[in-house]
């Protein structure tokens, strides 16, 4: 496993991260569950990304590694969804907090990010107030931000924040010269969501209707040449565009999750296919042509 500084956190984070959602799905039975969880940390991956929003995820964290706690950096998020509280206030993010430690069996949250609020909540501050109170109270450590677009921007340029969560790949390259080039300057942690877009390449007609549309889309825009394995290109494309220290992947297969370990030990792309791939996103989406 390739492990790098995230930002100037102090930590050390795997290059690879697993996104804990899937693995909150009730469908999923208890017994999978925890031979998933436990099989992520024994195969290196030392980053566990979830949130309040994930079902069963942050429950299933708690029962299942909460007893190897000093072998992983625990992501979540938080401002919502607390039966008793207005979304998007100071008690929220407290209640939240208290929550997550709770259901994880934890004394501290390595980091916990505002889950993607919009600008004008960013604004009022008083979200970011409860979140460093729970740092003063040694509950978490890092103050985090995930989401896109101004409300990224304003995050980082609010010097607020310690690391940011946003979605690169492929068909996803506005925030690298930009919001992520800035929080790298500023010795900030970045994790990439979203790093395969959702495998458009699964589809040979549009995906009407489905979470990856919009990315199929831009695919097929950007008329890349044929790839051998999609997977390995989008993956590798990701992991290894300069900024991200991590980039999570959810799955419940755990073949999988070997398999993108072995992409990722290949190391950075063909520096000419990576800057073709740069190239035909900036002229199909970034207004250059």
């Amino acid at each position: 496993m390739i492990y790098r500084k995230f930002g100037n956190t102090g930590l050390e984070i795997s290059a690879l991260g697993f996104g804990a959602g899937e693995i909150g799905d009730y469908a999923l039975s208890e017994k999978d569950s925890e031979k998933i969880l436990n099989s992520v940390l024994d195969l290196g991956i030392n980053l566990i990304d979830t949130a309040r929003g994930y079902y069963a995820s942050e429950e299933r964290i708690g029962k299942y590694i909460s007893h190897r706690r000093n072998e992983f950096i625990l992501s979540t998020k938080v401002g919502y969804d607390i039966e008793g509280f207005k979304d998007w206030t100071y008690d929220i993010v407290i209640a939240g907090v208290d929550n997550a430690l709770k259901l994880m069996k934890t004394d501290y949250l390595d980091i916990v990010h505002l889950h993607s609020c919009n600008l004008d909540v960013l604004k009022s501050g008083e979200v970011i107030e409860a979140l460093h109170k729970t740092i003063e109270q040694g509950k978490v450590k890092i103050a985090a931000y995930s989401g896109e677009n101004e409300e990224l921007k304003f995050a980082v340029d609010s010097n607020s924040f310690g690391s940011i969560q946003t979605s690169v790949n492929i068909c996803d390259q506005i925030d690298i010269d930009g919001a992520i080039k800035k929080a790298k300057v500023k010795g900030m942690g970045v994790i990439a969501k979203r790093p395969i877009a959702n495998a458009p390449w699964r589809y040979d007609k549009t995906p009407t209707g489905k979470y990856v549309e919009e990315y199929w889309h831009r695919w097929k825009a950007m008329k890349l040449p044929e790839q051998e394995n999609w997977l390995d290109t989008f993956l590798r494309f990701t992991v290894f565009t300069k900024g991200i220290d991590s980039a999570i992947v959810g799955t419940t297969n755990l073949e999988h999750l070997k398999s993108n370990i072995k992409i990722i030990e290949k190391g950075p792309l063909p520096e000419d296919l990576y800057q073709l791939i740069r190239s035909k996103f900036k002229a199909e989406w970034q207004g250059e042509v």
